[in-house]
């Protein structure tokens, strides 16, 4: 569910930063967890969900002081790659594969209720996305050579896999499970969509875009893509798409792209993230952030700079859907928050 405020109450503290001459930082507020920590959800400025590997679930309803734990039952060697949080006792979370399921709670994380299963060969969920309390999108990497697309309309309740104009992928072109944001939703017909592996490009509701972001293996393209949009819900033009080689996680060799016309045109940052990334987020229409293997970048310039603000290592960022707090999720169960020193 997208963050109908977070943007405009940025703007306004962003201001404030400046004003006293602040700069952005990175506090860990947890780690030694064994998981590896993809899914995050941030409500708002007190309720976090995490997601992650060995079936493990988190939870913090006082803006990351403390977190309750939670390995679900029957899904203990389970990676739950993605989480989508509505308040803090309903989430959905994204097992990856075969089977591949989908999963939802109503009562904070203590029951778990399988919503959707896929058995088919082959069948790897990589990430989902909502854009309200209602309509939500998952996709995985290609069966039978197009693009595996489901959707629900239902709050996740149940889910409808999507037969009709499924793109067709290219040979070694696929999905990265990395951190939830290679598919953003504004709508539901508005669908933003990027791969990576051989074959990079941007799929949109009105088409496919070939994407000058570092390509050509399985372990490069685009990992995520993010849309700045206004307050009432509306996606704009502007968009920011980042990633390169998890094998090279210092190599800034084309790892960020900007557009400011839909996709038509794209730029590479002056300055450029400080290597792989693999999650980029709006915080406002100037102010964006970006993590990966070896730290986190901001941007107060729309893309065009980016300064290395930390090198703790993340997977992936997010701000409050309600609210200003700003959160990333990493290895060994890091949790972490972006603060103004």
């Amino acid at each position: 569910m997208k963050k109908p405020f977070g943007i405009l109450f940025s703007l306004v503290l962003v201001s404030v930063q400046f004003l006293f001459a602040q700069k952005p930082t990175v506090e860990v507020l947890t780690t030694g967890n064994k998981t590896s920590l993809r899914g995050l959800s941030v409500v708002n400025d007190n309720v976090i969900w995490v997601s992650g590997s060995a079936g493990i679930v988190g939870k913090s309803s006082n803006g990351g002081k403390n977190w309750k734990w939670m390995t679900v039952k029957g899904f203990e060697k389970t990676e739950f790659r993605d989480i989508e949080a509505f308040d803090g006792s309903t989430a959905i979370i994204m097992a990856i594969a075969e089977p591949a399921y989908i999963l939802k709670t109503t009562d904070g994380g203590e029951n778990w209720k399988v919503v959707y299963e896929n058995k088919t060969k082959g069948m790897f969920l990589d990430a989902m996305d909502f854009f309200n309390g209602e309509h939500g999108i998952v996709v995985g990497d290609p069966i039978n050579s197009k693009i595996f697309l489901a959707a629900t309309a239902d709050g996740g309740e149940t889910w409808k896999e999507i037969e009709e104009k499924r793109p067709v992928a290219d040979s070694g072109e696929a999905f990265f499970a990395a951190s939830g944001s290679n598919i953003r939703l504004f709508g539901s017909e508005k669908t933003f969509l990027v791969s990576g592996g051989t074959k990079s490009r941007l799929f949109t509701s009105s088409g496919v875009i070939d994407l000058p972001i570092l390509q050509g293996k399985e372990t490069t393209g685009a990992n995520s893509i993010d849309v700045y949009h206004t307050i009432n819900m509306k996606a704009t033009k502007q968009m920011v798409v980042v990633g390169g080689d998890f094998n090279a996680d210092s190599s800034t060799e084309k790892n960020c792209f900007i557009t400011t016309n839909g996709g038509k045109t794209w730029k590479a940052p002056k300055e450029p993230p400080h290597g792989y990334r693999s999650c980029v987020e709006y915080l406002s229409k100037d102010d964006l952030l970006s993590c990966g293997l070896n730290g986190v970048d901001y941007s107060f310039n729309g893309g065009k700079n980016w300064q290395w603000i930390s090198k703790e290592g993340f997977h992936v960022c997010r701000i409050a859907k309600t609210g200003t707090a700003i959160f990333l999720a990493g290895n060994n169960g890091k949790i972490g928050k972006v603060v103004w020193r």
